[in-house]
């Protein structure tokens, strides 16, 4: 559609269809009886305008490829697309609106990807959808780079646009700076904005709390910024037509992102609760709800009512979308017919299916050269980039500390703003977040929500507090990220105890669905690649060391580091395979565990040592497998992890023993730490010698006196 709005038709039964979706708001949220309808109410003409005009996308095929994507970063508002989806044609019934907020339903108090057809992110904790969005919208650009990147503007099958709405609290909570900031920066032309500015929150006017020049930070940010103001000259005027005009103008706008300021009422037209706190996140009531159908020409003792005339003309929508469907249809043929080879690796990658051969690229490290866990994930990385051409990525400003940077590989970034140290054009690869955490995280999940090309994001693991929302988020929907947290303990040294890490590994694996690894040397570095690479249905996070470690010698006392994939294996054997006493380590403790296996060894007992980078994948292991890693007859057991020992406690048992840091760690060199907090071989074999005696073991662990 272009900006000439001379053209543009908004019928009696578009504006029928906007008093429908009011009402259906209004009777939802008093069926649940929670919920937010005011956003819905004053949203309505606008969600119903892109659904129908503008958005690209076909009903009967929510993961049609060549879609435009829809974000509702304000997901508290969930009937402003649930609406939307059942008016367009999508498999949601009138019966699913009644069942808003119920259990076992299709319509949940936020929307959650992958269980409703049509909602492409899960949204809740506000601003995560603005950098949702903006996550596919550098992924879009970024397959655009790997299958078309010669064709004229508009004319590719992988040219679309990401449109998200937002809400004021999107617009407060600081993910959204950091997100948008990178938008402007990474010129997202195929990024559309709307805020909605109605003034009100949960503690009522804004002015309260927000004081700010919303459109001239968006200004200062460097996006294409509009203004629609429906309260312009003191009356309340749903000019769609001149949002329309917006609409078009930001859709033709490819060389920056835009943002459209609406200006609304909530909850119009409430008589006595639009403009208020109260119609944001509650129930009208019945008698406002009566009066508010009364204004709208509707009957007040019906419900749920939607007029045949308004729902067949709503449904025209879908006509609409396989006609794009089947436009973009020739287009991509066209494409596959020109670049068959192009083609076969989409479909490779579309399907996250990994190439054949592809894991005899990783790097095998030799045995007795010291190497950080951070530098073997540099290597596997750099290995992978010829295979994995859908395996992109960087760090929050920390490339040189992450080793994050596929070596040779240009950066992702507009050609205006290559540097001499990282050279790069507009369909490059190594992504720079700067110091943006909290929106990388979410970044990434937009990046894996748009499908085809997987993502990886860095910073130290103590930064990983500022990713969790995203983390979660990504658990929660199930997305393959993978997160490079480098400097995974008190082994960081100097930088003290703001940078060491110390509940994060646990607090991390409390996340259900998140695997977290931890590996002990440079080859179970490689395997725990391997094994991110081959799970397609859930994020990870590696932890990486900064100081290096002893790349163990393997095929004879110590096993192959392919027990890695499972989460915990036998490292190294008691003698004679009977073990009395199991150390159970991870990452760099496990030399400390090797360490301490020698001198129990040489002292008569037989002590075997249990490397487990991922608690994750070993509870995925068979029973019989993990009572062979850890038998229950053994009862004498230590772990050694530098950080809290929480979880640590249902492996070791009641006789168990925990070498860990229960506290905050310090300024100095690493090794120095790790013997003035005790993780140290020797503490380890007190340990063991504790759980021995609390074992029952007889004479273990109670050494032998000179005699007189």
């Amino acid at each position: 559609m272009s900006g000439d709005i001379s053209t543009f038709e908004w019928s009696d039964l578009d504006r029928r269809a906007v008093d429908v979706i009011r009402a259906l708001a209004m009777d939802a949220v008093e069926e649940a009886g929670s919920g937010h309808p005011g956003t819905a109410m004053s949203l309505a003409p606008a969600a119903y305008l892109l659904f129908q005009r503008f958005l690209r996308h076909d009903p009967t095929d929510p993961d049609w490829a060549g879609r435009d994507r829809f974000v509702l970063s304000c997901g508290h508002s969930s009937l402003t697309l649930y609406i939307q989806l059942y008016l367009s044609g999508y498999p949601l019934t009138l019966d699913d609106l009644k069942s808003l907020r119920k259990w076992n339903s299709l319509t949940p108090g936020h929307p959650e990807h992958g269980h409703t057809a049509g909602v492409e992110t899960t949204t809740g904790p506000l601003g995560q959808g603005v950098a949702n969005a903006v996550g596919m919208a550098m992924a879009a650009r970024r397959e655009r780079g790997l299958f078309d990147p010669d064709a004229p503007q508009g004319e590719s099958p992988f040219d679309h646009t990401v449109w998200a709405f937002a809400s004021d609290g999107d617009i407060e909570e600081g993910i959204s700076h950091e997100a948008s900031a990178l938008a402007a920066h990474q010129r997202l032309g195929n990024l559309v904005l709307l805020y909605d500015d109605n003034h009100i929150s949960i503690e009522d006017d804004t002015a309260i709390a927000l004081s700010e020049d919303v459109r001239a930070r968006y200004e200062a940010y460097g996006w294409d910024v509009h203004h629609v103001d429906w309260t312009v000259d003191g009356d309340y005027v749903e000019n769609v037509g001149r949002l329309a005009e917006a609409f078009a103008a930001a859709k033709a706008e490819t060389a920056r992102p835009s943002f459209i300021a609406l200006r609304t009422i909530i909850g119009w037209p409430a008589p006595n609760k639009k403009n208020t706190g109260k119609i944001h996140g509650s129930a009208l009531g019945a008698d406002e709800v009566a009066a508010t159908k009364r204004i709208l020409g509707m009957d007040p003792a019906e419900t749920f009512q939607v007029p045949a005339d308004v729902l067949a003309h709503a449904r025209e929508v879908s006509d609409r979308g396989r006609a794009l469907h089947g436009e973009w249809d020739e287009r991509f043929a066209a494409w596959r017919s020109a670049d068959v080879e192009r083609a076969a690796e989409y479909d490779r990658i579309a399907a996250r299916t990994l190439p054949p051969g592809w894991d005899g690229k990783l790097p095998e490290f030799a045995a007795g050269k010291p190497l950080a866990t951070r530098a073997a994930s540099g290597e596997v990385l750099t290995a992978l980039a010829p295979v994995l051409p859908e395996l992109w990525g960087g760090s929050a400003d920390l490339a040189e500390s992450n080793n994050t940077t596929m070596k040779g590989e240009p950066s992702f970034i507009p050609e205006e703003f290559q540097t001499k140290e990282f050279p790069g054009d507009r369909y490059g690869r190594t992504l720079h977040f700067g110091v943006r955490e909290h929106a990388m995280g979410a970044i990434c999940n937009g990046i894996a929500l748009h499908g085809g090309t997987r993502p990886y994001a860095g910073t130290f693991l103590i930064f990983s507090d500022y990713m969790r929302p995203a983390v979660r988020l990504a658990a929660l929907m199930k997305l393959p990220v993978t997160y490079v947290w480098t400097h995974d303990s008190i082994g960081l040294g100097e930088d003290g105890p703001t940078h060491q890490p110390v509940e994060h590994l646990w607090a991390l694996r409390a996340i259900p669905g998140l695997d977290v690894v931890r590996p002990a040397d440079a080859n179970e570095t490689a395997v725990a690649w391997r094994t991110v690479l081959e799970h397609t249905d859930r994020p990870a996070g590696l932890a990486l060391t900064r100081q290096k470690l002893p790349t163990l010698e393997r095929g004879g006392e110590f096993a192959s580091a392919d027990g890695a994939a499972k989460g915990g294996y036998v490292l190294a054997d008691a003698a004679g395979g009977r073990p009395e006493v199991i150390i159970i380590a991870t990452g760099s403790e496990v030399q400390i565990a090797l360490e301490a296996r020698t001198a129990l060894q040489a002292e008569g007992t037989p002590t075997r040592v249990v490397s487990m980078p991922c608690v994750e994948w070993f509870e995925e292991q068979s029973d019989a497998y993990r009572q062979q890693v850890l038998p229950p007859g053994v009862r004498a057991r230590v772990s050694v992890e530098a950080g809290i020992a929480l979880g640590w406690r249902g492996y070791v048992g009641d006789a168990g023993e925990s070498v860990s840091l229960e506290h905050f760690g310090a300024s100095a060199d690493y090794k120095t730490l790790f013997e003035q907090f005790g993780l140290t071989s020797e503490r380890v074999v007190a340990a063991a010698k504790a759980s021995l005696i609390k074992a029952g073991v007889q004479d273990a662990g109670r050494g032998a006196t000179t005699g007189n």
